[in-house]
């Protein structure tokens, strides 16, 4: 293990970055939440996205050069029949630093992520894409601080029912920043993660969600709202599951600082930033994005949750009449 303490994302003092106290108070509906959980379309354990659907995350400097960011137009397959335009979030852009090798995760959502430790600020995007043309467009993009509390206020945003908080800036589902909760390369190396996950499920609440989630996109009445945070259970005996060093990181964590519910996905999924980010790495030999499916949702607890906040994306766009 090295002895060197990996960079966290956010504040030392921010809602990511602290550990879930013993005496933690577990929700009332916990049973019925983990129940969810084991109903994953890919079965009742968590997989991680390595490669695919998750964020690529670039370093850049004073050097890094800038390039403007475009507004792309409303054509998302999940998107374009509510006919309503994306925009950028306060602050963001005109122009943002980019490397020259940047690409972003090639799924639908297309994510990317830039950070920039000296001025300690960071800016994410979906649905972004290179143009032909050799200029970069982007449906969503939000600016924040990376010393900052990793928390969007909601008021930042004119959200109105109904919609999706894509509309106004954010790139997730839930409001909060693309790289809030990501598994690092260099923390899995050394063996610790020493800040809260994110994860996503199928089975979210429909226009009820908790904070640090500044909004929804659940469908199912009675679902997981989009804020929770869930634990593994830290009396579990990590040893019977035979973890490689990866996995083993990534469950400790998952007991120590659980993880937050930040999206809707196919199936149970964990977040590790895609190699894309930084050349020259590569998943392969430190972590298996399978290692955890074998410890089932039901050894997971949803931590009692804050005040139920109403609102969220609609299953159908509303009318405008």
């Amino acid at each position: 293990m090295s002895d060197a303490r990996p960079r966290r994302f956010f504040s030392e003092s921010s809602f990511w970055n602290q550990p879930i106290p013993a005496d933690a108070e577990v929700d009332p509906r916990s049973e019925h939440f983990s129940n969810l959980i084991m109903q994953g379309r890919d079965g009742p354990g968590f997989g991680i996205n390595v490669r695919r659907w998750t964020i690529p995350v670039y370093e850049v400097d004073a050097r890094t050069p800038r390039r403007r960011i475009h507004q792309r137009p409303c054509d998302h397959p999940h998107y374009a029949r509510w006919g309503r335009p994306f925009r950028h979030g306060p602050g963001f852009g005109p122009e943002i630093p980019i490397p020259d090798h940047a690409r972003p995760d090639p799924e639908p959502d297309a994510h990317m992520a830039m950070v920039d430790w000296e001025r300690r600020q960071a800016w994410d995007m979906w649905y972004v894409r290179r143009r032909q043309d050799g200029e970069w467009e982007s449906a969503t993009g939000m600016t924040y601080a990376l010393d900052g509390d990793g928390v969007f206020n909601r008021g930042m945003f004119d959200v109105q029912p109904g919609e999706s908080i894509h509309f106004h800036g954010p790139s997730r589902a839930a409001g909060v920043p693309a790289i809030a909760g990501l598994i690092m390369h260099d923390e899995v190396l050394a063996g610790r993660i020493e800040h809260k996950l994110a994860f996503a499920c199928r089975k979210n609440a429909y226009l009820e969600f908790v904070w640090p989630a500044a909004w929804t996109d659940g469908k199912l009445e009675g679902g997981i709202p989009e804020g929770a945070v869930i634990q593994l259970d830290p009396a579990l005996d990590l040893e019977q599951f035979h973890l490689d060093r990866g996995g083993m990181t990534v469950a400790r964590a998952l007991q120590e600082y659980g993880a937050v519910n930040v999206d809707c996905a196919g199936g149970n999924a964990l977040y590790a930033e895609h190699p894309f980010g930084k050349p020259g790495i590569d998943w392969e030999g430190v972590l298996d994005p399978f290692c955890l499916a074998h410890i089932e949702g039901k050894h997971c607890r949803v931590l009692k949750l804050g005040e139920l906040i109403h609102g969220g994306k609609t299953r159908e766009p509303l009318s405008s009449d």
